[in-house]
């Protein structure tokens, strides 16, 4: 692929197979459309400092998460931070929000770190971080958003939101892990190793990432029996619910 109508093409794809196969793998590839279709405004509309050049990062990007997805499904190897993401597909008991978590962490903690230093390779790293953290906070916003929208797929969710507090805690964590700081030293470490240290810096950060994946997943009972009867309660088939998540308005 090289640009990104092609990437927005290539997701569609995954979208319908998802919705076809009343996939759960559906959630990400529809919300990580909505982040492309973002960053596709953002070059548009100039909010980038480097337009072509965020093109270019936007698509090597979506590759990473595209080829994990396809070698997936063909049994071959991905790296633990997909693995965690796609294994959780076939547990019943995740609920939608979870799943959307567990794919963000393994993009954005891994892959836009990799797809980041690959993009600046032969130049200066430093001028791209104002926009590395301009599509970390393209990705933020949208996830705001969605966590309260997704009342349309279990209604009670804004009371238990705004009552509870447990949620929010939830996301409120999940959220400091994500850590765009340490995200962006993670590209600093890649772009200044050599072929031999790159893989091995990108191995143990695949490793870090993917036991994030254990606060998406792990809870205390209590959590846990939150998360159970919202995942009981809510409306629809994966189908239905992949046709809601695309059609939240934002």
């Amino acid at each position: 692929m090289e640009t990104i109508e092609q990437v927005l093409e290539s997701l569609d794809e995954i979208i319908l197979e998802a919705e076809k196969n009343n996939s759960v793998l559906g959630y990400f590839a529809v919300l990580y459309r909505r982040v492309t279709w973002k960053v596709k405004e953002g070059i548009e509309t100039g909010y980038f400092d480097d337009a072509k050049r965020m093109e270019k990062l936007d698509v090597i990007f979506a590759e990473r998460y595209i080829d994990a997805y396809y070698n997936y499904q063909e049994n071959l190897p991905v790296t633990k931070s997909w693995q965690k993401a796609f294994n959780l597909a076939s547990n019943f008991w995740p609920i939608t929000i979870q799943h959307l978590f567990i794919g963000i962490n393994a993009h954005i903690n891994l892959d836009l770190g990799i797809a980041a230093a690959k993009v600046s390779e032969g130049g200066s790293i430093e001028e791209l971080s104002d926009d590395f953290y301009r599509i970390n906070q393209i990705l933020a916003n949208l996830v705001e958003e969605v966590q309260y929208n997704l009342a349309t797929i279990w209604p009670p969710l804004r009371y238990v939101l705004k009552h509870t507090g447990q949620l929010d805690n939830l996301m409120t964590n999940f959220s400091l892990k994500l850590a765009r700081d340490g995200a962006w030293r993670f590209v600093q470490t890649l772009h200044k190793h050599g072929e031999k240290g790159y893989q091995e810096c990108i191995k143990e950060r695949d490793i870090a990432v993917a036991k994030v994946a254990d606060i998406i997943t792990n809870h205390k009972p209590d959590i846990r029996l939150l998360l159970g009867i919202i995942r009981l309660g809510e409306v629809g088939s994966v189908r239905s619910k992949i046709y809601k998540l695309k059609s939240i308005k934002t």
